[in-house]
């Protein structure tokens, strides 16, 4: 079960002003939890995520990280009324992406670098979820709550993690680094670093996986 939160305030914006009428973008605090470099542009961004996605611009997973990196970037414009555009476009290429990919990856939630969506359709990510450094998500994953009675809970994944096909990862749940999470395996808690988490329920094998499929 999961809970959208496109409309949630973008973690890690910050103040800013307007002078001379031009469209002032104020630095973003650093992020509390692995994620993009907030030092880097949205250019740069945007050209370390191609080259993550093989160089192939024509990638639905390539799109679907560009449009993120692009709204996170517009909640860095002040004042409002001048971020207002820039807001009517991500929302056009967010429905864009989820209508025509299957990729619902909303502002709100966390993400970091080179991250790579494998293939598209039915990935459904939480606005609180956190996706950590050089992550793969692939086809039919769902990052979301668990329960109605805890709307916001969404997963933390750490750098490397490794999400295999149709995989569901629900709640509160923190993936340690370099994890793997096997095909259409449901995760309802916490996975240890360099283990690989397998079934409905998902069980935990202590291994080092190299890569799933």
């Amino acid at each position: 079960m999961t809970t959208q939160s496109n409309h949630m305030s973008a973690p890690g914006s910050a103040g800013g002003s307007s002078r001379n009428g031009q469209i002032s973008v104020s630095p973003c605090d650093p992020p509390a939890e692995p994620g993009a470099d907030w030092r880097l542009s949205l250019a740069a961004q945007i050209r370390e995520d191609y080259h993550a996605h093989g160089r192939d611009w024509t990638r639905p997973g390539f799109h679907a990280v560009a449009v993120h990196r692009f709204g996170v970037w517009r909640m860095r414009i002040r004042p409002k009324w001048l971020r207002a555009p820039f807001s009517v476009l991500y929302r056009i290429l967010f429905r864009c992406v989820r209508n025509l990919y299957g990729i619902e990856l909303p502002y709100s939630a966390t993400l970091g670098r080179r991250v790579i969506f494998e293939h598209q359709s039915g990935i459904v990510i939480h606005g609180n979820a956190t996706i950590g450094d050089d992550c793969i998500i692939r086809q039919g994953v769902t990052l979301g709550n668990r329960t109605l009675d805890k709307p916001f809970d969404a997963p933390t994944l750490a750098p490397g993690v490794n999400v295999g096909a149709g995989a569901k990862i629900l709640g509160a749940v923190h993936i340690g680094e370099y994890a793997a999470i096997g095909a259409n395996a449901v995760v309802v808690r916490d996975v240890p670093p360099h283990a690989l988490a397998v079934g409905v329920p998902a069980r935990i094998v202590h291994t080092s996986p190299s890569q799933i499929g």
